[in-house]
C-alpha cells in the first residue's frame, strides 16, 4: 500500500477516534496490551531477523537500542495499560470564561487528528505511539528505519487484532510500508492528510523534518545533555549521578554526554570519575568510558584528548567530554554554546547555586541533584511519551496525552449579537 493510501486511510478514523469515549478507548488499549503480550512469539522472530540483518552494519549500542526481550514486550503492554489509567484529556475543560453580555466560553482539549512519527531502531516507540494517540482521540502514522522494520510491522499487526477486538478501526494505527527517504518526504509534505509530525531519530533526520516539512512539526530527540559538578558537591553523590546518567542506557537521547567540573573540586573529583567510570567498569568486565578530555582535565586523570566537536557531539555511546571550569557562570554559559535545550543537571549542596542554575538554563528539562535520565514520559508519571520536545511551541519536555491534543473555544450564547443587546427570543407573533 503506498504512503498516500495509508493517510488517507488514517484520515477516516479520525472522526470514529475523536467521537470514542473514554471507556471505549480504554477497552481498547486493554484489548490491544493483551493482543501484545500473545503475539510474543512472533514479534520477537521478526525481531530476530532484524537483529541479525543489522549485526556488522550498526554499533552494539545501537543494537541495544533495536533489541526486543520477553521483559521489554512485558513493559510495553504495560506502558500501555498506564496510558489507559490516565485521565482522558479529550473535552477537558482548560479555562472558563463568563463575559459581561452573558457569553460562556471554554477552551476545550479536543484530538489533534492524525500524527505522523517518523522514528529509527526502536521498536518500543510503535506501541508507545500507538496508545497515547489512540487515549488522546488521534490516528498515528508510523514510519520506522528499516532496520526495524520486521519488528514494527509484527507489532503493528498485533495492535490491530486489538483494534478489532474493540470495535474501532484498525487504521487508527498504521505503518508504513516505504523505508526509503520518499515516505519520509511524504510524510513531511502530506498538507491536509498529516495534523502534526513528530520525528524521534538522529540529528540528521529530525533537522530534515524541521527543515523540509509543510505540516506543522514538533521538534524532539537530540540530547547533548549536561551533568554541571559544583565546587559545593559531594563527590560520591556526583560521581553516582554521572555514572547512572552515562552508562545506565547511552544509546538514549536523556544519557549525559557532558560533564563539567568546578575547579575548586577537580582535584578531588575527578580522579573518583576516572575510577568509577573507567577502572571499575573495566574490573567488573563492563565497557569501560571513553573520558574525552580537555586541557586542564587531561592534567589531572589519563583519557582521550577532547576534540574540536567533543562538546557538541551526541555520542550515544560510552563515552563522555570532561572540562574544567572557572565557575558556576562559567558552566552555564558552556552549556548555553553547546546544549540542544533538553536535559541539564547541577549537583551541589549549595542552593542560591541551584537556584541560578534552574533559572539561567534554558533547556527542556533542569535537574538539581538527580541523574538525567528521568527526562521520560514514564519516570514524569505520563505513561509513557512520544518523545521529547527541545522547542517551546507548543509542547516541551516528555510529551504526554496532554501535549498530543489541541484545543477549541467552544462559545455558548442566548442570543447575544455584537455591539448589540441580547436578542431573546419569546415566541408568539
Amino acid at each position: 500500500m503506498t504512503t498516500q493510501e495509508i493517510l488517507q486511510q488514517a484520515r477516516q478514523a479520525k472522526l470514529p477516534l475523536a467521537l470514542a469515549d473514554t471507556d471505549t478507548k480504554d477497552a481498547a488499549l486493554e484489548e490491544m496490551a493483551v493482543a501484545l503480550v500473545a503475539a510474543k512469539e512472533e514479534i520477537l522472530e521478526a525481531n530476530r531477523r532484524d537483529l541479525d540483518a543489522a549485526r556488522g552494519k550498526i554499533s552494539d549500542v545501537m543494537l541495544d537500542r533495536l533489541s526486543l526481550t520477553p521483559t521489554r514486550l512485558t513493559e510495553m503492554a504495560k506502558g500501555m495499560r498506564e496510558v489507559a489509567a490516565l485521565p482522558d484529556p479529550v473535552g477537558a475543560v482548560l479555562r472558563k470564561i463568563v463575559r459581561p453580555n452573558g457569553l460562556l466560553i471554554q477552551k476545550t482539549a479536543v484530538p489533534m487528528g492524525v500524527i505522523a512519527i517518523i522514528y529509527e531502531s526502536r521498536p518500543n516507540v510503535t506501541s508507545d505511539a500507538a496508545a497515547l494517540a489512540l487515549k488522546a482521540g488521534s490516528a498515528c502514522v508510523l514510519r520506522c528505519g528499516k532496520e526495524a522494520w520486521a519488528s514494527c510491522h509484527a507489532i503493528v499487526r498485533a495492535l490491530r487484532r486489538g483494534l478489532r477486538q474493540a470495535g474501532l478501526p484498525e487504521t487508527a494505527v498504521s505503518l508504513i510500508e516505504d523505508t526509503t527517504h520518499a515516505s519520509a518526504q511524504a510524510l513531511m509534505t502530506a498538507d491536509g492528510l498529516v495534523d502534526l509530525l513528530i520525528p524521534r531519530g538522529g540529528p540528521g533526520l529530525i533537522r530534515a523534518c524541521v527543515e523540509n516539512a509543510t505540516v506543522p512539526c514538533i521538534q524532539t530527540g537530540t540530547g547533548i545533555c549536561h551533568i554541571y559538578v559544583d565546587k559545593a558537591a559531594d563527590p560520591d553523590m556526583a560521581a553516582a549521578i554521572v555514572e547512572n546518567a552515562k552508562t545506565s542506557r547511552p544509546s538514549v537521547c536523556n544519557a549525559a554526554e557532558v560533564c563539567l567540573v568546578h575547579r575548586d573540586i577537580a582535584a578531588q573529583f575527578l580522579p573518583l570519575l576516572q575510577r568509577v567510570l573507567v577502572e571499575g567498569r573495566a574490573a567488573a568486565g563492563l565497557t569501560p568510558v571513553e573520558l574525552r578530555l580537555d586541557r586542564r582535565a587531561a592534567a589531572l586523570i589519563p583519557g582521550t584528548a577532547a576534540g574540536p566537536d567533543d562538546f557538541d557531539t551526541e555520542f550515544l555511546d560510552y563515552k563522555m567530554a570532561v572540562a574544567v571550569v572557572d565557575s558556576l557562570n562559567d558552566a552555564i554559559d558552556h552549556i548555553a554554546a553547546h546544549s540542544t535545550h533538553h536535559s541539564e543537571a547541577i549537583v551541589t549542596a549549595d542552593t542560591a547555586a541551584a537556584a541560578l542554575f534552574t533559572a539561567c538554563v534554558d533547556s527542556a528539562a533542569v535537574y538539581v541533584n538527580a541523574s538525567t535520565r528521568f527526562t521520560d514520559g514514564g519516570e514524569f508519571g505520563l505513561g509513557c511519551e512520544m518523545g521529547i520536545s527541545t522547542q517551546k511551541l507548543h509542547a516541551r519536555g516528555p510529551m504526554g496525552l496532554a501535549e498530543l491534543c489541541s484545543y477549541k473555544y467552544i462559545i455558548q450564547g442566548n442570543g447575544q449579537i455584537r455591539g448589540g443587546a441580547v436578542h431573546k427570543h419569546t415566541g408568539g407573533c
